[in-house]
This record gives C-alpha cells, structure tokens and sequence, in this order.
C-alpha cells in the first residue's frame, strides 16, 4: 500500500502512465500496448487522434497507411482496436460457447473457404458472390450476414485484418492460432497489461473492466480471484485516496518525471479518459461521450474531446474541420483560463490538430 499518496498526485500518474514523449509509431503502440479503435471520424477516428498526442509527426490514417507494415493486428482485447502481435497472441485461441475450438458451419465456412481461395477479400466482394442476406447485429440493428460471418471468424482467429482500405476491413487467413501458455498464466500476464493500460486504475473499476477482458478472451479462468492474487503478491501496488483504492502494476512506467506544460484535445477513447469513474475522481466533473445521444439531450457537443491542460482536464472542445481552417467550439468547467501561457498552449494544439489532419499522399 503506498503512504502518503494524494489526488494530485494520482491525477499526475494518471497523465505519465500513457502520455509518452512523442516517438515512432511503432515504439507508441508498443509501449501503448493497445489502441482503442472507433469508426466515427470528427474530425478524425480514434485511434489516429489518440497516438496524434504520442507519434512525433503524426498525420491522420498513418496507421492504417503503414498497418500492413507493422508488426501489428487488430483484436478485440476490452474494446476493439490495434495492439503489437505479441499481445495479440495472448488472445488466442478463444473458445465457443461450448467452451471448444470454434469450428465454421453454414455460411461462416463458406465464407472462410472463400477468403482462403481469393487469398484477401473486401466484404463487397462476398455481398457479389453470396448476396445481401442480413443478420441481427450485436447492437440490435442489421448487419449484411457476409459481415457477420467475417467478425466471426476474425474472432476466432481464422481470418486476420490484412490492412484497411478506405477504413474498411480487408481480411485474410490467419496463421495457426495454438495456445503457447498455460492459462493462468496468460490471464496473469493479461491482468497486468490492462492494469497497466488503464493505470492507475480504481479497484470499484476492476470488476467491470474484467467483464470486458472476459468477452474478449472468453475462457479465461477465474479472473477476478487471479486478480487478487496479484495484489497479495504485489505484483498489483494500490494506494487509497478518498476512500477510493487504486491499483496499478508494480512495474511501471517512471512516475517521478514531470509533466510538460502543454494542453491537449484528447479523444473521447485516450486511455487518460477511457475510466468515468477514474475521470470524476481526479478531475472533478463528469465527462460524457455524447455522439449517439439525442441532440436536444447533449450538454458537451456529439464527439467533445476532453481538455488537459498540464495534468488536468479542464473542459472540452469540439472540432470540426473546414476548408484552410479548423472550426473550433471550447467549453470549460468552471472559470476558463486565462494569460498568455494558456493562449500560447491553446494555439500551439490548434497548430498542431491542424497539421495533423493536412492531407498526405499515401506511401
């Protein structure tokens, strides 16, 4: 149990455990260890807007410009998105709901012997050849069966996603997927990866951010006990702090580094914002992601980035990109800053969102 720590000071480890100096994008994700993924693009998808603040020079799709050069794939770990293959690979095999190897019946293996005949595949080309049949999708809505079929053997671990087109998903066949640890410990080296993640993370967080870890590694034995067992060992440090107890692995990141004096537009997904509940705690106020709620309903805008200020989050801001020019909409809880070093600050991110989303010729 670590003495004497604060909200400062939690609200400072919650910046440093992710906000790396800027580096190559394949030295981000690998420190990252994950990268939320989001289709909704405004002024640009998640996944871009997150390692804009960790990629020195990032432009917006450089991920999916460079995905196929990358030791990489996308996954579902506790939300769908990238991650380095190493950490892929602890997500497989995953099993049925009969607790087995998954074995494609129907129309999945067909399409599977499809993808495997075609050696990479568009989901248009399967709607031409197997037609525009629709199937329940896991929000209720509908979905084009083919697609389905696709996640499903993506899930899997039969088909891999080959490089994106367009944000589109081309697939191809996966390698074999063979377990290469024994359970425990892949849910051990799991656990602290989302620790990790999600440092320094609330223990009342813990159990629903496992439910998530267990649907995308369906399976996984007896996770919450083995989570325990990471905080007997210490493997797991926790500091308490208004009666709130957080954890965070033992191994971590450098928390004894300052923070830069810089603001940033964070996305709606940045691993700073992911937990509510860690968010009201340490910033004081109640961030929500709005985009699927009513217009009339919403009180930050349909896709406000959070703030952060230094080591603080203090509003939002919503972006829309114009032609030459970024139109800007900031709110701000309680009085907004002012003085010049503020300004400068606002300024500088604004450049820098800017030059983020200028076109650039693919490569």
């Amino acid at each position: 149990m670590a003495a004497g720590l604060t909200r400062d000071e939690l609200r400072r480890r919650a910046v440093l455990a992710t906000l790396v100096a800027p580096t190559t994008l394949s030295r981000a994700l690998s420190a990252l260890g994950f990268v939320q993924a989001d289709p909704i693009r405004s002024p640009a998808r998640a996944q871009d807007l997150i390692l804009r603040q960790r990629v020195a020079n990032y432009r917006a799709g450089d991920l999916e410009r460079r995905y196929a050069r990358l030791d990489i794939e996308e996954d579902f770990l506790y939300a769908y998105g990238f991650m380095p293959s190493g950490i892929a690979r602890l997500l497989h095999p995953r099993t049925d709901a009969r607790g087995g190897p998954h074995r494609p019946t129907g129309l999945a293996a067909k399409v599977l012997a499809f993808v495997h005949e075609r050696g990479s595949v568009h989901p248009q080309d399967l709607m031409a050849h197997f037609g525009r049949e629709r199937a329940v999708n896991g929000w209720g809505g509908f979905s084009q069966a083919t697609t389905r079929a696709l996640q499903s053997l993506h899930f899997h671990g039969l088909l891999r996603v080959a490089q994106r087109r367009d944000g589109i998903r081309i697939y191809e066949g996966a390698p074999a997927r063979e377990a290469v640890l024994d359970p425990d410990e892949r849910s051990r080296r799991l656990l602290l990866l989302l620790a990790r993640i999600l440092a320094p993370l609330p223990e009342k967080s813990l159990r629903p951010a496992l439910a998530l870890l267990s649907r995308g590694v369906p399976g996984l034995p007896g996770i919450y006990a083995a989570a325990q067992a990471l905080m007997r060992s210490g493997e797991l440090e926790s500091g308490e702090v208004d009666g709130e107890r957080y954890l965070w692995p033992a191994e971590t990141v450098n928390f004894a580094r300052e923070v830069k004096r810089r603001l940033r537009f964070l996305a709606p997904f940045d691993p700073v914002v992911w937990d509510r509940r860690r968010f009201a705690h340490l910033f004081g106020w109640k961030y929500r992601f709005e985009a699927y709620t009513p217009d009339a309903k919403r009180r930050l805008g349909y896709y406000a980035m959070p703030l952060l200020f230094v080591d603080r989050v203090i509003g939002w801001v919503n972006v829309r990109a114009a032609p030459g020019r970024l139109e800007v909409e900031p709110g701000f809880v309680g009085t907004p800053p002012k003085g010049r070093d503020f300004r400068r600050a606002f300024d500088a991110e604004m450049a820098r969102m800017q030059a983020f989303l200028a076109t650039k010729e693919k490569g």
